[in-house]
């Protein structure tokens, strides 16, 4: 796989250990994090969901960011989480920054999104439950599917919002720029909100650069770029460097 040039586009830390991991594969990579993290602080109301972590049942991460900063708030309250909470979340990557902290956390194996979350057998049996409280870590904003689909099976559902993702400042054409002097051949996002990030980067260079590869987590994204204008678009069902790996071996080999 050693032809693949790759724009990687994951918030700093994350994209660090994706060019680590596709080092190891002899693939290059080229990092322009798109996701700036800014920690959001806590009103009153959402310390006291904090204070009051015990009273749910479920609690869903979904995503790293959500897993560190959330996982900071606890600790400052609890010695040990509850262990009333079940806790889920959306990949395994997240899922393992919640096993380092000592939470074991279900996740969906056949996807990173939300709908492959509800489709999760462990949480249906918990919502079969009466009277189910559920807390959704998570970023400023972002999809209300998960949070609707619980509630239309009984679920009372709460949002943490831990941080917000910011655009990071660069110069117009530095997207383009990048591109063309590392002769990069494939792009990377891993988030609805990671490819708006490249369009608008991208500006009117984009008709020329929608004609590259571009690796998407879902087919919620997937759907996006299409519609955006994106030509060869790659579904890797997952936002995890496993998944993309094996998205990269399914294709062609890009010849220089």
């Amino acid at each position: 796989m050693t032809g693949w040039r790759l724009l990687v586009t994951r918030p700093q830390l994350e994209s660090a250990a994706l060019a680590a991991t596709l080092a190891d594969e002899g693939i290059y990579s080229s990092s322009l994090p798109l996701l700036d993290i800014e920690p959001l602080p806590l009103t009153g109301e959402q310390q006291s969901m904090i204070y009051g972590l015990h009273l749910y049942r479920v609690v869903i991460v979904v995503s790293k960011p959500a897993a560190r900063l959330g996982l900071e708030q606890v600790d400052e309250i609890w010695p040990q989480p509850p262990i009333t909470c079940q806790w889920f979340c959306v990949g395994a990557a997240t899922a393992q920054i919640l096993d380092d902290y000592g939470l074991s956390a279900s996740y969906p194996q056949g996807g990173d999104d939300s709908e492959a979350l509800l489709e999760l057998q462990a949480l249906k049996d918990i919502l079969a439950e009466p009277d189910v409280r559920v807390l959704i870590m998570r970023g400023e904003g972002g999809r209300e599917l998960l949070a609707e689909r619980l509630r239309e099976l009984g679920a009372s559902v709460d949002y943490l919002p831990l941080y917000r993702r910011n655009l990071p400042q660069y110069a117009d054409t530095e997207l383009a720029r990048r591109v063309a002097a590392e002769r990069l051949n494939g792009l990377v996002v891993s988030s609805g909100q990671g490819f708006e990030h490249l369009r608008l980067l991208a500006g009117e260079a984009w008709p020329d650069l929608a004609r590259l590869p571009l690796f998407v987590p879902s087919p919620r994204v997937a759907e996006m770029a299409r519609a955006a204008g994106a030509q060869t678009v790659v579904d890797c069902r997952g936002a995890s460097a496993t998944a993309l790996l094996a998205a990269l071996r399914e294709l062609p080999e890009p010849a220089f």
